[in-house]
């Protein structure tokens, strides 16, 4: 008997838009995926061999990264500050699109330069990619590690700045925040155990290519 195949969504943003890609591909969850007093974690699909874990986004690509699971789909801020070499990601899925941005206070942003700085004061859940983005300016980041409430943290005096996943903008406004520049553009990506790939070619490569041909083909309007 074959070993399951496992692929790892995240909860959230993404998994709104990534379960009508998995139908399309041919993977479809049992009915308790849809429960929302449902506490559990690990799901049958219509695939008697596939089954999916439903994680946190940064998790989802942990997973992947030790074997635990052999596919994932993550956005790509994640694949941006963990950097993990165990991971192959073939496929933008083109899909939870959104922005990795810098977002201060207003009342800051009316009178700051951003091309002054030597120094800032950061918080935010992804210290790596932080540092690295203002590395590349010449610039030191003192980070702060928050995995959330991100918009409150300069009110409160933690951080003067915050880098964070950006969507529509609301949140930041309704904090009287506004960006003040991009750090990356994010999508989601699959993700694929390098290893995995390599030993279970005949299995993952023909969905690997079903998720590429379905990105790529053109949706009903």
């Amino acid at each position: 008997m074959p070993q399951p195949l496992i692929i790892a969504v995240p909860k959230g943003r993404i998994l709104k838009e990534a379960l009508p890609l998995l139908a399309r591909v041919g993977i479809e969850p049992e009915a308790a995926f849809s429960d929302e007093d449902s506490r559990a974690l690990r799901f049958a699909t219509n695939q008697p061999h596939v089954s999916l874990i439903r994680v946190r986004a940064f998790d989802v690509a942990t997973f992947v990264a030790h074997g635990a699971a052999q596919l994932g789909i993550v956005g790509s801020d994640v694949l941006m500050e963990f950097a993990y070499s165990e991971l192959y990601a073939p496929v933008d899925l083109g899909i939870g699109h959104c922005r990795i941005s810098v977002a201060e206070p207003a009342a800051l942003a009316a009178r700051d330069d951003p091309r002054g700085w030597s120094h800032v004061r950061v918080a935010t859940k992804y210290p790596s990619l932080t540092r690295r983005h203002f590395e590349a300016r010449g610039v030191q980041a003192e980070c702060v590690k928050l995995n959330g409430a991100m918009e409150i943290a300069p009110l409160l005096g933690l951080a003067d700045r915050i880098v964070d996943l950006v969507s529509s903008g609301r949140t930041l406004a309704e904090n009287g925040l506004v960006e003040i520049e991009t750090v990356a553009e994010v999508s989601a990506r699959l993700i694929v155990n390098r290893a995995a790939f390599k030993l279970r070619a005949a299995e993952l490569a023909p969905l690997v290519e079903r998720f590429r041909e379905q990105t790529a083909a053109p949706r009903a309007a």
